[in-house]
């Protein structure tokens, strides 16, 4: 067991993409920020086991990033270790951050020109689906475009369009909204919600399916130039299997904004871990996600199992 308190930065799938149905890929971990700033990786693999206690205080700043190209960024920590007031990052540190950019350049928004190399590679534009069949449209660059989405915790995804650079492909992912309705975000807490209680594969790959042929006749249409129409499927990792299959889970019956938690991981989707506690057969969906901006100290803690479990079922 270690005293020292780490600065939860997230889940990342920053590995090599999943080359097929029955593969893993995207090596998923913890990223932790020490004092010293070197980042720590804790790996979330099945079989995994993470224990750890949540320090009080709140959330603080994960600092900003500078973006010089197309694969090259700085991750620049925050010099005041400032308590975080715009989701995870503090004022500072928010209006630093070149990816805060990326959403107004196809509008006419200026850029620096490490952003600017980063948006004119190749990106992707996709439809993907999550385990209660809400569906999004969202894009992806050339160089993330597995990664993306093994992030986002899809269980159906399918590829739409390629586009010669990032303008462009934002600029048809806002038409998809405007006239086929697709949001283009999913709430994390309502992707942990369905977890629990997920939609059969078929269902939700004949809703991906159906939002994905939608998206294709309206791009067929579209007045836009420098971008082709693609039908390629997204190869979701076999890690994630464990959660997107309809066996029995419940959510997990602790908050994570403190405490002492300690359980082993069966599966992993996005940031949702499915989480075997302790004491009991019952499995668990945490999103690991709720961690991040808060501090944690890792050690062998375990997760109280429920008094009553009849109540979980």
């Amino acid at each position: 067991m270690t005293d020292t308190r780490y600065l939860v930065h997230g889940v990342f799938w920053d590995g090599e993409p999943a080359p097929g149905q029955e593969y893993d890929g995207g090596s998923p971990v913890l990223r932790l920020q020490p004092p010293s700033g070197e980042f720590r990786e804790v790996s979330l693999h099945p079989g995994a086991r993470l224990g750890f206690q949540v320090a009080a205080g709140g959330r603080f700043c994960l600092g900003h990033h500078k973006v010089h190209s197309e694969s090259r960024r700085d991750h620049v920590l925050c010099p005041a270790a400032a308590p975080a007031a715009k989701g995870k990052q503090c004022e500072r540190c928010f209006v630093l951050d070149d990816s805060r950019l990326i959403h107004d350049f196809h509008r006419g928004g200026r850029v620096p020109a490490g952003l600017r190399t980063y948006l004119m590679q190749q990106h992707w534009l996709y439809v993907a689906t999550f385990a209660g069949g809400a569906s999004k449209v969202g894009t992806a660059s050339h160089l993330r475009k597995w990664n993306r989405l093994a992030e986002q915790g899809a269980v159906v995804a399918r590829y739409v369009a390629r586009a010669h650079d990032g303008r462009v492909v934002r600029i048809l992912e806002d038409m998809v909204t405007q006239e086929a309705g697709l949001t283009q975000q999913v709430r994390s807490a309502a992707k942990e919600e369905a977890l629990v209680q997920p939609l059969p594969g078929s269902g939700l790959d004949a809703i991906n399916a159906r939002h994905a042929a939608a998206v294709r006749t309206l791009l067929a249409r579209a007045a836009v130039v420098h971008f082709s129409i693609v039908d390629e499927q997204w190869v979701r990792p076999a890690q994630a299997t464990g959660l997107c299959e309809s066996t029995a889970r419940h959510a997990y019956p602790h908050a994570l904004d403190g405490g002492r938690h300690g359980f082993g991981i069966a599966a992993l989707s996005g940031t949702n871990a499915l989480a075997r506690l302790d004491g009991t057969d019952a499995a668990f969906v945490v999103n690991l996600g709720r961690l991040a901006a808060r501090t944690i100290v890792l050690g062998d803690f375990a997760s109280e199992v429920p008094a009553v479990q009849e109540s979980l079922f």
